[in-house]
């Protein structure tokens, strides 16, 4: 599995998001699609593609004068890993409480689920 950090902010994922739906992409091409329309300069988004790709999400390769960027982790692994710590940080101390809210939760949102999350703890205890 490769190793990577996540997005440290909404920013940073949007960039990601964005090499994602577009395959690769070059600086200037990701600034007139997330920079100028918010009214952010060139070198903030410059600034987001060289931490994203410090935190191995993203890698690059020259070609001709510009640096042509693509998304080297898969969007099923980055929405794994920021759920998994969204659980962490909801159970937190309390864990019993969290957990019998997040069920509560599911069922209001798709009772089906209940029944998804029930095979999923079971094929996590068999692989024990």
């Amino acid at each position: 599995m490769a190793s990577f950090r996540l997005p440290a902010d909404e920013l940073e994922y949007a960039v990601l998001a964005e090499l994602w739906r577009l395959g690769t992409a070059t600086v200037r091409d990701l600034h007139e699609r997330l920079g100028e329309p918010e009214g952010r300069v060139y070198t903030t988004i410059a600034k987001v593609v060289d931490r994203l790709r410090e935190k191995g999400l993203i890698e690059r390769r020259r070609e001709g004068q510009a640096f042509i960027y693509r998304p080297c982790v898969a969007a099923e692994q980055v929405e794994r890993e920021r759920a998994r710590h969204a659980v962490v940080r909801l159970l937190g101390s309390t864990p019993h409480a969290a957990m019998a809210a997040l069920v509560e939760a599911v069922d209001t949102f798709d009772p089906a689920l209940l029944d998804e999350l029930e095979r999923a703890v079971a094929a996590q205890r068999r692989s024990r």
